[in-house]
């Protein structure tokens, strides 16, 4: 009887963060997933283009309640050092699977952004996403408590509750985000200082949640602000790049901060005109009420890899043994390295 009990509860949680609370999902590696909190970061980097992937297992040890993979390609448009505002264009895909019943909620959205540089070291960006939202599952796999029949359960006993059905609709986002940067040439390496201040909303037309005939919940909008930043210590080869992310999404309230550290064991140099940066990187975050992350990165040239690992600190660390989520990311930016910086075409 235990662990049927275990069942319910585990289906019951699962199914309230689909069908009730409809929350996002989320990652922990928030330098990797710069479209996820606004349409407005969409080309707004140096570089011409950017691709990343995420994947992300939360809680292996309650039976790998959630997989979500990330897949985000962007570029800008129209960069000239001549032109003082181009454009951005970008895809994102997102895929989330939990569950006993593998509930699968697919995101595709096409990004535009409009960028405009608003001095020397600033510029400003406006941001729209539209696309589809499909869900789906299978709910053959569902078991209830009505289908015990006093040894095991019995899934030929009618369960007497609502048939989930598959359903797709259209989901809409926008955004706006700032930066200041300012740069420090020096003969083999370039100093930046930079904070982007970014802000988005998600779901504005918030689509229903047809899980059963005549749904009326609709998904509540996601807000999500975060302040993304970079300081290189002058002169040395360290690096702080600092990030505070605030989401609330309903009654959902989510802040995340922390900062990495990392190394610059090679600059390259200006003579071949590649000065391409290599950083190793460790990053010490916290979800607030949620879990501590510890993170990896990797920078190689125009390529980066990044770990984390969630160590759970609320309320569920007694089921899931402390175990929050394993977390991977791969990035390639086309000269993100300062030779882009040597043409001017962002600055």
């Amino acid at each position: 009887m235990k662990k049927i009990t275990s069942l319910s509860i585990f289906l019951c949680f699962a199914l309230s963060g689909f069908v009730v609370r409809s929350q996002d999902i989320h990652f922990s590696q928030y330098n990797e997933t710069p479209l996820y909190l606004s349409p407005a970061n969409t080309g707004f980097y140096n570089g011409y283009v950017r691709a990343i992937v995420n994947y992300r297992n939360q809680w292996a040890a309650m039976g790998n309640a959630f997989q979500t993979m990330g897949l985000s390609v962007d570029g800008g448009l129209f960069k000239s050092k001549k032109r003082p505002a181009f454009m951005g264009l970008g895809l994102t895909i997102f895929n989330d699977q939990a569950g006993a019943a593998k509930i699968r909620k697919t995101t595709a959205l096409l990004n535009i952004s409009g960028l405009i540089k608003t001095g020397r070291h600033s510029a400003i960006s406006v941001g729209l996403a539209g696309g589809t939202m499909a869900t789906n599952g299978n709910y053959n796999n569902l078991t209830y408590a009505s289908q015990f029949n006093g040894n095991t359960l019995d899934q030929s006993v009618a369960s007497g509750e609502a048939i989930y059905r598959q359903y797709t609709n259209v989901d809409v986002a926008a955004g706006i985000a700032y930066e200041f940067a300012s740069y420090k040439y020096d003969q083999d390496h370039d100093d930046v200082s930079a904070v982007k201040i970014s802000f988005g909303a998600f779901h504005l037309n918030r689509p229903n949640e047809e899980y059963g005939k005549d749904s009326k919940f609709r998904m509540p909008v996601r807000y999500a602000f975060a302040v993304n930043s970079v300081f290189d210590f002058e002169d040395t080869r360290f690096t702080t790049q600092p990030i505070v992310v605030y989401q609330m999404q309903g009654t959902y309230r989510e802040a995340f901060l922390g900062t990495y550290v990392k190394f610059r064991m090679n600059t390259g140099t200006k003579v071949t005109g590649e000065k391409t940066q290599n950083a190793m990187g460790i990053g010490l975050f916290y979800r607030v009420k949620d879990a501590i992350v510890a993170k990896l990165i990797a920078d190689i040239g125009d390529y980066s890899i990044g770990l984390a690992y969630d160590i759970n600190t609320s309320g569920y660390r007694t089921a899931s043994k402390g175990v929050g989520g394993f977390e991977i990311s791969l990035r390639y930016n086309n000269l993100a390295s300062s030779l882009f910086e040597s043409r001017k075409e962002y600055k």
